[in-house]
């Protein structure tokens, strides 16, 4: 048997299928629209593996997702894609609303009809699950609980609001087509092939070019930071263990506002990579306008996964910020690659 994972070239996806692949046999069908963000340099390392099989469709393409979903024999779906940058959905809502919301239903459609044609055992074991974010929350006061399964959906952006309804939607083919779905919500992810509009490689391959960090507002916004490896290890249980219909959390217990982040990476590059002129990054650092809507603050209790799964984050903030700026260091030129004319003009109109 094999899975699918859709959104397989991005971000999260890359890590989420290199680590399964480092993990076992199980191949792997990766279905990727190549946008922006989708890069399959990330897959490289897979060239020439048999267990890894790559299809270049969105997932709004229900004949090309229903052909894959038969000719592999699917037993899970690990949906990954979306847009995903709250920035870009201000510019743009209606392509959030099109691929997160749209899109998801035409996934939905293929995957249920794959689903009900399977044998009755292989029902039974099948797995659907959506990969969504804590921004679908809304925003928490500085004495606010944390975020958990049961805290009421209040998206603050139209990209945020668009993953909900895919959230809602998952659920809803959950309910009344009985399809197996679980449905996770990370916190901010960072690690290796992070596309340079988010704000860790952003910071850091603007600093490398002397120009301005770009925070916005005061930069007193506070995130829970959760790294990639552990969120795939959380998906890779909750994938196995986790219970149909089910709703879980995931956070890296890490929260920390903007600006002290962009601080320790500042104070990373100062060691690793000093100024010519030996001064600290950091003086690079500048104020802009803060973005519409912005929200303060989120975090996670991530109690549920803990409990059921003895899942914790294995990697501690500090050293997973380091080696995340020495990937970005070592892999200048998958940042030169991926730093393309539309996407230095996106900078340009909200930066600079």
């Amino acid at each position: 048997m094999t899975i699918l994972v859709t959104g397989g070239a991005g971000f999260i996806g890359s890590n989420f299928v290199l680590d399964w692949l480092a993990d076992g046999d199980e191949p792997v069908v990766t279905v990727d629209k190549l946008t922006y963000a989708g890069n399959l340099r990330n897959l490289t390392s897979l060239d020439g593996d048999s267990r890894h099989h790559f299809i270049k469709a969105g997932i709004e393409d229900k004949a090309a997702i229903a052909a894959a979903l038969d000719r592999y024999r699917i037993r899970a779906v690990v949906n990954f894609a979306a847009e995903t940058h709250v920035d870009r959905s201000i510019d743009n809502p209606r392509a959030f609303v099109e691929t997160n919301v749209v899109g998801t239903v035409a996934l939905l459609e293929a995957v249920t009809a794959h689903w009900r044609h399977l044998l009755p055992a292989e029902r039974e074991t099948f797995r659907f699950l959506h990969i969504s974010t804590d921004e679908v929350f809304g925003a928490l006061g500085p004495g606010d609980p944390p975020f958990s399964e049961t805290t009421p959906y209040r998206p603050n952006s139209p990209y945020a609001a668009s993953k909900a309804a895919a959230d809602h939607l998952v659920r809803a083919f959950g309910a009344t087509y009985r399809l197996p779905v679980l449905i996770s919500n990370c916190s901010n992810n960072f690690g290796p092939y992070q596309f340079p509009e988010k704000l860790i490689p952003l910071v850091v391959s603007r600093a490398l070019a002397g120009e301005t960090l770009p925070i916005y507002g005061d930069g007193r916004q506070v995130r829970d930071w959760l790294y990639v490896g552990d969120h795939c290890r959380a998906l890779r249980l909750l994938l196995a263990q986790g219970r149909p219909g089910e709703h879980y959390v995931i956070g890296g217990d890490s929260e920390r506002a903007n600006i002290e982040v962009v601080r320790e990476i500042c104070a990373i590059l100062d060691r690793l990579c000093p100024r010519a002129d030996h001064r600290s990054y950091a003086a690079q650092i500048a104020f802009v306008t803060d973005r519409p809507g912005h929200d303060r603050r989120y975090a996670i209790d991530a109690g549920k996964l803990k409990a059921e799964f003895g899942w914790r984050p294995q990697e501690g903030f500090a050293a997973a910020l380091e080696k995340t700026v020495r990937w970005n260091l070592d892999h200048a030129d998958w940042l030169a690659a991926v730093q393309s004319g539309d996407y230095r003009r996106w900078i340009a109109a909200h930066y600079v």
